[in-house]
């Protein structure tokens, strides 16, 4: 895999990123992140440090639940199958 450099722009800073992901994906992800911290800066009086970690936190959880939720449907996908498969 090549692995490509470009630039990201989160919270007004500029980071030099290395990544073999597709570069729109990785700039997809950096949009999603400025989004986020922007969104909570905005609703908050935090200082700047303490916004990088609550979005960390906050995405951090919104993925655990998503895996969760997957998990859960694999699941029920598991169970249908075998159901199906024994009538």
């Amino acid at each position: 895999m090549d692995k490509s450099k470009m630039t990201v722009r989160i919270a007004g800073h500029e980071y030099s990123i290395v990544s073999t992901d597709d570069p729109e994906h990785v700039q997809r992800v950096a949009r999603y992140v400025d989004r986020r911290m922007s969104d909570l800066a905005a609703a908050s009086r935090l200082p700047a440090p303490m916004v990088s970690v609550m979005t960390a936190m906050n995405i951090a959880e919104e993925m655990l639940r998503a895996q969760d939720e997957n998990v859960r449907l694999r699941q029920e996908l598991s169970r249908i199958k075998a159901q199906t498969e024994s009538k």
